[in-house]
């Protein structure tokens, strides 16, 4: 023990004068690099609009040639990047040049997650904008690894799910259909906590159902997200595209084969698409109408109204024709197609294979094209993949330089990990030493729960045999034998539950209906009763202890309306708040007004209000009189898992 502290003192020693030269100048350097990196932060969070867009470029550009930042690769990346983003907003190409340097900085460190991922994201919008997809797709995975691998990276919810949904998007378009369900399952929970409005609410379910389809999924698969996105688009009408619903109702008909569902949503889609169409439309935007006149037509040929069909692919050929250059290959594909069926239909033999003649040399040509467009693709994607190898070899090679440096201090590293293993068996041992206390703690209580239950069991069970005989000395066996059968299945299910320290909500509210019922029977339908549950979480998922909300039910019932008036209301209420179940229970009140006493508690009350007790600090019962009416209301709150 004396070896180990004279150690401690000496290495103390060598610390405290090694760095004792050096501290003036230290502090100078970190005061300004902490200026540099609070600057830094505060101009991440700018709103960009195109009022303050100039100003801002002009601030990053001087933080780029500050000696400060270009000594520091996370902040030289970082400024790099955001000067990249302002660029793009510019239509500016310095906005690759930029990219590529921050790619070039932060790609060969360990760490800087964050920059990395916005870095992969940001290059990947950039070769997506250059058609570049696979070399787009690939950075746009390596965005996406990060956050699904690391949870605690320091981005937005904004930037997770934009990341994600990129990275779907292009795997759908490269038809990894499997990676692209992958990447829109891990945004959806992400989109929840958007805010209402935000693009991304609507984009992850237009892809899910997109990639659904492509998958060849039933409809029923779909049927969820199309009724989110329906709920979506009525809660707001004016954030989102209303074509997106439009197009994914269209997906979810296709599947049931309902033609004039399809043709009616078909034509709901070409209408909103035809306001976005004027001198300045876009080349999508042009050919989102061809394509929607396309496949109008193909619905009428296939309800046999040739007339109709070919009125809409006369305004598709009239698209074209003044268009010239801006119809996509694949588009155009479409357009013959559904020339041909329609020419088929009309008896036009030789006409419909003369336009499938042409198709099929269309097609052949896009395949072409697409193959050697792939071919350079692959092999960009084969050099970056070389490239990543290659700065892997130079981590490799910088790490055994750093081993064969700490080699050199070796009398030092042995030191420090003597006393890092002596503090690691300290807390190994303080640690073990807390858990089994902890454990002990736990069985104490589970055992002191499971006998409070087993004392107010036989109250619950002593209550409905008095009702019973009740009903057998009034001659009421008809009631009797019926309210027997009713209690042998709510004592059954009670024995089931009785087994389990914790069991899920939806059962225990169950047989709580099942009590309500059988004291309805009991009172000749004196009350009425009300159970509120929330449609927003899985009650099978939430475990809490059982019978412990039934004895307030009771006291409800027996004190807190008049039986014999037979006017009495009882309501209980569930709500989740995070992992607090809140229990209500609400009664009427009798009409003539007795002493409140809320520290009144029946057997089975107290023992009640013992076994929440044992449940933690964050558990409590309350006892109130209703201002309005004069009932009691009692409310529980029950930690639960």
């Amino acid at each position: 023990m004396i070896r180990i502290q004279l150690l401690i003192f000496y290495l103390w020693m060598v610390i405290g004068f090694s760095s004792c030269k050096d501290n003036n100048k230290k502090d100078l350097l970190a005061k300004s690099d902490d200026a540099i990196s609070d600057q830094i932060k505060d101009l991440e969070k700018v709103v960009v609009n195109p009022i303050n867009r100039d100003s801002l470029i002009t601030v990053w550009r001087k933080l780029d040639r500050n000696p400060i930042v270009k000594n520091d690769t996370i902040q030289s990346s970082t400024v790099k990047y955001q000067l990249a983003r302002l660029y793009s907003m510019k239509g500016n190409d310095s906005a690759r040049v930029l990219i590529e340097d921050a790619l070039e900085l932060i790609d060969p460190i360990d760490g800087g997650f964050k920059n990395k991922a916005l870095i992969y994201n940001g290059m990947g919008n950039v070769l997506s904008m250059s058609a570049r997809m696979k070399e787009a797709s690939y950075y746009y995975n390596k965005a996406a690894a990060i956050v699904l691998a690391d949870s605690t990276v320091d981005l937005s919810f904004i930037a997770k799910t934009s990341m994600l949904l990129s990275a779907a998007q292009s795997n759908l378009l490269s038809f990894q259909y499997d990676l692209a369900e992958k990447m829109n399952r891990a945004a959806l929970p992400m989109a929840d906590s958007l805010p209402q409005g935000h693009i991304n609410r609507q984009r992850v379910l237009v892809q899910m159902i997109q990639t659904l389809n492509k998958r060849q999924k039933p409809a029923d698969s779909m049927a969820f997200y199309l009724q989110k996105l329906e709920v979506l688009h009525a809660q707001n009408p004016d954030k989102y595209n209303i074509s997106f619903l439009y197009d994914s109702k269209i997906q979810y008909f296709e599947k049931h084969t309902q033609l004039d569902s399809l043709l009616h949503y078909q034509l709901l889609k070409i209408k909103s698409d035809g306001y976005l169409y004027n001198e300045e439309a876009t080349s999508s935007e042009i050919n989102n109408l061809f394509i929607d006149y396309c496949n109008i037509a193909a619905i009428y040929t296939a309800q046999k109204h040739a007339t109709l069909a070919s009125q809409f692919l006369e305004k598709a050929k009239f698209l074209k024709e003044k268009h010239t250059g801006l119809i996509f290959a694949d588009s155009d594909l479409v357009y013959q197609q559904s020339l041909a069926s329609l020419y088929n239909l009309q008896g036009k033999k030789n006409e419909a294979i003369a336009v499938l003649t042409q198709t099929a040399e269309l097609q052949k040509g896009i395949y072409q094209t697409e193959n050697t467009q792939a071919v350079a693709e692959m092999n960009a994607l084969h050099q970056l993949q070389t490239k990543d190898r290659s700065i892997h070899k130079l981590n490799e090679g910088i790490k055994i330089n750093k081993l064969q440096l700490q080699q050199n201090r070796l009398w030092l590293a042995v030191s420090v990990l003597g006393i890092i293993l002596l503090g690691v068996t300290v807390l190994f041992l303080f640690y073990s030493f807390r858990q089994r206390r902890y454990l002990q703690e736990k069985e104490k209580i589970l055992l002191q729960q499971q006998l409070l239950r087993t004392q107010m069991e036989p109250h619950f069970i002593f209550n409905t045999l008095a009702a019973v005989q009740s009903f057998v000395r009034l001659d009421k066996k008809e009631i009797a034998i019926k309210y027997l059968n009713r209690f042998s299945r709510l004592l059954r299910s009670s024995l089931e539950l009785s087994r389990e320290n914790l069991v899920p909500l939806d059962e225990e509210i169950e047989t709580l209906e099942n009590y309500l019922s059988l004291q309805q029977m009991r009172y000749e339908n004196a009350f009425r009763y009300t159970i509120l549950q929330s449609s927003e979480h899985d009650l099978g998922a939430i475990m809490v202890p059982p019978m412990l909300i039934q004895p307030y039910v009771e006291n409800a019932i027996l004190h807190g309306i008049d039986l014999e008036e037979g006017l009495g209301d009882i309501s209980i209420h569930f709500e989740i708040e995070q992992d607090i179940l809140q229990v209500k229970i609400a009664d009427s009140g009798k009409t003539e007004k007795s002493n409140f006493d809320p520290a009144h508690r029946s057997l089975s009350g107290t023992i009640s209000h013992e076994r929440i007790q044992l449940l933690g600090k964050k558990a409590s019962v309350s006892i109130t009189e209703i201002p309005e009416g004069g009932g009691t209301l009692v409310i529980l709150r029950i930690p639960v898992e």
